[in-house]
């Protein structure tokens, strides 16, 4: 198995390696200089291959330990620091099989290691010397491969342990960013769906206003039209409540044109004059809400009158499903030059940080609908309350 690198960490594995040849070959003993040459050399190879093929990496790491302990003479040292640097790497990258093999071959090394120490060379540099004779002397070289086994074991585990600890931990990362990114990706979907949903839902409430607004140009064209001969001031009434309507109509038009998507059903329109109705009915209901006004009220289009109703009814209704019902409700409006200012108080219980106050259909709705009249939402959480403000804009025509 070989895995593409890029030419950054290629340069860098072959520069490590040709760094970690030269300084193990300097130090050569003359009687031994075309052992320890090989020795480095293959350790620098393993080293160089570790990234881009673990599995080659590991087998030419076995080549040089074995040849190291068949010449007896060259004990271990700085060459070996390599196998540490291969084992890490093998449980890091390689596959499970190739992992399961750098695991075994931390006992299988030990051993042989343990073994090599003790009969291999003539000065150890690791072991205990203890100078028994006979019972004693086997003892004791009992106690030295215990000793060592039980030292290597945990000197070649602890690279292997740690490159598979990483990467877990690299897995998991990734694991993680993945679920987050598809969590967004669904929340995005869903919200989009939400925002059609509410578009659709828009355009089937206000059919019946471009229906009404209609009807009425019709009926004053043809009432004037016959009442042109009997009574002429009746005509300009006629004209001018034409006009007004129908500049309404075109507003609700322009702003709706491309979201009428499916058959609307017919039905009654609530406007601000059912306010008092809807607060009355959530007030039955066990919600009491505080309403007042101030300034000069001004006089909405239909699409405006039908947005704040819808924006009001959201607000309120979420008040009573996910609030605290205990806690009084403020609805404030407040009239200023050509809009409306809405704003809705309510004592929450859920966190701020919930899905539910995130992405939810009820919000996104009342944003769609003050953003189809001209206007703008927002809300926020202010100490345990949540706040939705809207501003409502006046027609022109009712501005003129």
């Amino acid at each position: 198995m070989f895995t593409r690198l890029t030419r950054g960490q290629t340069a860098l594995d072959v520069g490590i390696a040709l760094v970690y040849f030269l300084i193990c070959s300097a130090p050569l003993n003359r009687t031994d200089q075309v052992s320890q040459v090989t020795i480095a050399l293959l350790f620098a190879i393993a080293l160089g291959f570790r990234r881009f093929s673990p599995s080659l990496s590991l087998g030419i790491a076995w080549v040089a330990a074995l040849f190291q302990m068949y010449f007896a003479t060259t004990q271990p040292g700085v060459p070996d620091l390599a196998i540490l640097l291969v084992l890490y790497t093998n449980a890091r990258y390689g596959e499970r099989r190739l992992r399961w093999i750098g695991f075994a071959s931390v006992f299988v090394g030990a051993v042989l290691g343990s073994i090599y120490l003790v009969w291999g060379t003539q000065a150890p540099t690791i072991g205990v010397s203890l100078g028994v004779r006979s019972i004693g002397e086997a003892a004791g070289i009992l106690i030295k491969l215990v000793f060592n086994l039980g030292l290597l074991i945990g000197l070649l585990g602890l690279p292997w342990t740690a490159g598979t600890l990483v990467r877990t931990r690299v897995a998991a990362r990734a694991s993680r960013l993945a679920e987050q990114a598809a969590q967004a990706e669904a929340e995005a979907a869903e919200q989009d769906v939400i925002v059609e949903q509410e578009r659709n839902r828009i355009a089937r409430d206000m059919h019946d206003v471009v229906a009404h607004s209609l009807a009425v140009v019709i009926a004053q064209a043809d009432g004037a039209r016959y009442a042109k001969a009997h009574d002429p001031e009746a005509v300009d009434g006629a004209l001018s409540a034409i006009s007004s309507t129908a500049r309404e109509a075109l507003a609700d038009v322009r702003l709706l044109l491309g979201q009428l998507r499916h058959p609307q059903t017919e039905g009654p329109q609530p406007a601000l004059a059912d306010l008092g109705r809807l607060l009355d009915q959530l007030r039955a209901s066990g919600l009491t809400v505080a309403f007042t006004t101030k300034g000069q009220p001004l006089q909405l289009g239909t699409g405006q009158q039908l947005a704040v109703y819808r924006i009001v009814q959201e607000a309120l209704t979420n008040a009573l499903r996910h609030g605290d019902v205990q806690e009084e409700v403020t609805v404030r409006f407040q009239w200023i030059i050509d809009e409306l200012e809405i704003t809705i108080s309510s004592a929450v219980t859920a966190s701020p940080a919930t899905a539910e106050l995130r992405v939810g259909h009820g919000l996104a709705g009342m944003k769609e609908r003050a953003a189809l009249v001209g206007g703008r939402l927002t809300t926020a959480v202010d100490d345990r309350r949540f706040i939705v403000t809207a501003s409502i804009p006046a027609t022109a025509a009712a501005r003129a």
